[in-house]
């Protein structure tokens, strides 16, 4: 039995990520009373607000709920969706189809538009696909989805739907300050992060971005949204009225607010480009392993996911380089669990030391278990 936890290894995972030293020392300090201090509302305002420059959002209230990321999925859903309305679920990967049973718990009747998962969403074959069917209340797509490593072009897709009166949900978790994106410009309803991705916090933290129409449905629906604590009508006006739905971890978002001033006296711009240096530098090495990717294009700037070589076993290869190497990388779900394995390369992972360490470790791997 383990009496203690203490993880000596590095984390090359698409999340959780490694933590800077500044945002652990953030999380120890001393934080008050979220509930009654004055002065937390306008620090929660305040993160809010510096968010808004990674969703790319002027328009936008961005809010910060208490759960990892799959209650923002969940909460979408749950505060959109009315028995019988119809949802479109765009789907090229494992997470993007999950969003069918998120939509399916609150009584919403779904369409897949699924596609090759080898690939991203053809934005010909969706505008051909709506030509025939188009009465769907909103639409769910995933922006990188991980288990396989595609990023889709979101921009063409969401102005699309938006030209079809069909509100879109976007799920950007592990893709939000690695990439560029553009709320307002790409009109987007809802927009989904979290803390463990490319902002390098521990996870526990759900971000948000949701649009004006979006809250014109959230907060005049016909039946009550049926949940607590993924009812997001509780939060249209929590600072303004200082009453959170429940009480705040203030040592997580302290520690957030540090990972946030980190990316932005970086810059942004410099953030996006760093992102690509490193995909970059993952890609040329896998070519030289001989390693083939599992995407055909696309390929996100934040995790790469390849094919386990068909002599070697997924699970040796991850054991060995966590125990020889002290270095974790990641499996994949579904129909891919033991045969991809995924590096991420996010946040404070896409740095030039702490990737060329993972490469290096995964090449003395492979030829260790050829031996």
């Amino acid at each position: 039995m383990f009496n203690s936890y203490k993880p000596d290894y590095l984390v090359m995972t698409a999340g959780p990520t490694m933590v800077s030293g500044n945002v652990l020392q953030g999380r120890a300090r001393n934080f008050g009373n979220p509930d009654l201090d004055p002065d937390f509302f306008v620090f929660y305002d305040n993160i809010c607000n510096k968010l808004k420059k990674f969703y790319g959002t002027e328009k936008s209230q961005v809010i910060i709920m208490n759960g990892e990321g799959m209650l923002g999925l969940d909460a979408a859903c749950a505060s959109l969706t009315e028995p019988g309305d119809k949802v479109l679920i765009i789907s090229n990967g494992v997470f993007g189809g999950g969003f069918e049973d998120l939509v399916k718990n609150y009584g919403g009747i779904c369409t897949l538009f699924e596609s090759d998962f080898k690939k991203s969403i053809h934005i010909d074959s969706l505008k051909e696909f709506l030509e025939k069917n188009s009465d769907f209340k909103y639409a769910t797509i995933v922006h990188c989805d991980t288990p396989t490593g595609i990023l889709n072009d979101i921009g063409p897709i969401t102005k699309l739907l938006k030209s079809k009166g069909i509100l879109t949900v976007v799920d950007t978790v592990a893709a939000l300050g690695g990439v560029p994106f553009e709320m307002d410009n790409w009109n987007i309803d809802i927009a989904l992060g979290a803390s463990q991705k490319v902002f390098s916090t521990p996870s526990g933290l759900t971000t948000m971005a949701i649009s004006d129409d979006a809250w014109n449905i959230i907060l005049n629906r016909k039946n009550p949204i049926q949940s607590f604590y993924c009812n997001l009508a509780l939060w249209k006006n929590c600072v303004e009225e200082k009453l959170f739905p429940y009480t705040m971890p203030a040592s997580d978002l302290i520690a957030f607010n540090i990972a946030l001033d980190n990316l932005l006296t970086e810059r942004l711009e410099r953030v996006w480009d760093r992102h690509l240096e490193m995909q970059g530098y993952v890609l040329e090495r896998m070519e030289t392993l001989g390693l083939e990717l599992f995407c055909e294009d696309n390929y996100s700037p934040t995790v790469t996911a390849f094919m386990v070589p068909e002599d070697l076993n997924s699970n040796d290869i991850l054991d060995h380089m966590k125990k020889e190497h002290k270095v974790l990388i990641a499996g994949s779900y579904g129909p891919f669990k033991d045969k991809v394995l995924r590096i991420g390369h996010m946040g404070e992972n896409a740095r030039l030391d702490r990737v060329f360490y993972t490469l290096d470790a995964l090449e003395k791997t492979i030829n260790d278990l050829r031996k």
